[in-house]
């Protein structure tokens, strides 16, 4: 038997940043360790609340940020992303995997609206929920010590939905060139809307290092990490430990 322990995210539900820091939670990531953490990034304007909710009579965690009203059109652009990161008390490797992680996203934006990266400043991955949400899983795999992750292919819905630039197809422009850029695996699901951001695709791309399951394994802690829409099946992204055997 491996005794290396793996982690397995079943996004059958997609994925985003709040879930995916919720289902770490619920798999074990310190509470407080987490809270610690956030604030050593001295960015003011936000509240986070952690519950337990239902999801189709599933209970899972929710990861909920919560913004001072003044701080939600703040605007932010990569090198402000990073000088925060780095003038903050987090350890080396949770900075590495943050920056990351926004290095992704900044990409795609860049890449989407025909601009040079230096030059781009956007809402979306300046949004002091972005900078909590993608620093907050880079604690929590931390916290884990995680450093192998299976991805299951990423459900996707349809359709079309409004952002402040007017109607845009899904995936949305960002995460479907993260997910091209990258080589992730999307589902067509039967949900009318959005169920990867840009954040959860990020994150996906960051850290997964296999495609596929073992052929054996033992199940040895599961978490549910609970989105915040509701649909016909349970809008919760799983989060599996396994050992291959």
């Amino acid at each position: 038997m491996n005794d290396e322990t793996i982690l397995y995210l079943e996004c059958h539900s997609g994925i985003s940043g709040d879930m995916t820091v919720a289902a770490l939670l619920d798999l074990g990531a310190d509470e407080r360790v987490l809270r610690s953490s956030l604030e050593q990034l001295h960015v003011p304007g936000y509240r986070i609340e952690i519950s337990r909710v239902m999801k189709n009579s599933l209970a899972a965690c929710d990861f909920n940020v919560i913004l001072d009203e003044k701080e939600v059109h703040t605007h932010r652009n990569l090198y402000d992303i990073n000088q925060i990161i780095d003038e903050s008390g987090l350890s080396e490797s949770v900075k590495t995997l943050a920056k990351r992680i926004f290095l992704i996203v900044a990409t795609a934006e860049a890449t989407v609206h025909g601009a040079e990266l230096e030059q781009v400043h956007f809402h979306e991955v300046g949004a002091v929920d972005s900078i909590v949400d993608i620093t907050a899983a880079a604690v929590c795999l931390d916290n884990l010590n995680i450093h192998d992750v299976i991805l299951s292919p990423l459900t996707e819905g349809s359709g079309m939905i409004r952002c402040q630039h007017g109607m845009i197809p899904v995936p949305v422009p960002a995460t479907a060139q993260i997910a091209a850029a990258h080589g992730l695996t999307l589902s067509p699901g039967h949900v009318q809307g959005e169920l990867i951001t840009p954040t959860g695709a990020a994150i996906a791309a960051a850290i997964r290092t296999r495609n596929q399951l073992p052929d054996a394994y033992r199940i040895l802690k599961i978490g549910l990490g609970a989105g915040k829409r509701t649909y016909d099946a349970p809008n919760v992204l799983r989060a599996m430990l396994i050992q291959e055997v």
